[in-house]
């Protein structure tokens, strides 16, 4: 019979496969001032993010430079994903329920996203945090997540219409704007990195080393790991409720001084 460990012995737990972070997501069903019920938009400035539909349906929008608007639907079976500078925001057509698979041990909802806030909320650091800020506990933080979502889609209809008469141009002071608000945090952004993705990349390439000259130490301490199932949706994020492993997202913890707000 096989036995499983299903201990988190310690701080060192070795991130998922490939340094990724994995989360369920709910996505908010509070309806907007337009009826269409949904996350937030925003932006990942370093990772890529993928969408795995669980059940439910509905779409992400998304708007890049190259790309410009898009909308994708979204079925149970989907599998979505972008890379970092497309910003997207998830639209529940009922009941939509997805895994979010994220680069770099899960940094997209630790910190690696910007919101599509007016301009004269993306000024300086200081007033987009105050205004990305989530307050209230339980329940009670849903308004003020839904509060924050719709001043981003402000923004997020002003950078539509704006790139639909202007083009990609049209994006650039946004980006500026979000490359001034996130600069603070890439030291540990870059930690991250290190101790997650890159971590396992070197390992990968070290096996590789060790099998081309016909060996394998590794496979002397292969193991077996296991996380227990979080609390359901407990935590309230960009697109909607989160349930997180905390094991395997964000290694290191990020400094309440540069936090820009829950994922």
């Amino acid at each position: 019979m096989c036995t499983v460990d299903t201990e988190q012995t310690d701080a060192s737990f070795p991130a998922l496969p490939g340094g990724i972070g994995v989360s369920r997501l709910r996505v908010y069903d509070v309806e907007d001032a337009h009826g269409e019920a949904g996350g937030t938009p925003h932006v990942h400035l370093a990772c890529a993010e993928g969408y795995y539909v669980l059940s439910g349906s509905g779409a992400v929008q998304t708007l890049g430079v190259a790309s410009g608007f898009a909308t994708t639907p979204l079925r149970p079976g989907a599998l979505v994903w972008f890379d970092p500078g497309t910003i997207h925001r998830l639209v529940n057509g009922g009941g939509l329920e997805i895994l979010v698979i994220m680069s770099n041990s899960g940094l997209p909802e630790a910190g690696d996203a910007v919101l599509t806030l007016p301009p004269h909320l993306l000024a300086d650091r200081e007033t987009y945090l105050e205004a990305a800020a989530l307050t209230g506990e339980g329940e009670a933080r849903t308004a003020s997540a839904v509060h924050r979502r719709d001043l981003a889609l402000e923004g997020f209809a002003a950078l539509r219409a704006a790139y639909d008469e202007e083009g990609p141009g049209a994006l650039e002071a946004f980006h500026r704007a979000a490359v001034r608000i996130v600069r603070p945090l890439v030291p540990h952004w870059r930690g991250t990195w290190e101790q997650g993705a890159r971590r396992l990349a070197d390992r990968t390439g070290a096996a590789l080393e060790a099998l081309s000259a016909g060996t394998a130490p590794h496979l002397r301490s292969a193991a077996v790991r296991h996380l227990p199932a979080p609390s359901e949706f407990g935590r309230h994020g960009m697109c909607g409720r989160l349930d997180t492993y905390d094991g395997v997202r964000h290694e290191r913890p990020l400094p309440p001084a540069v936090q820009t707000g829950e994922g």
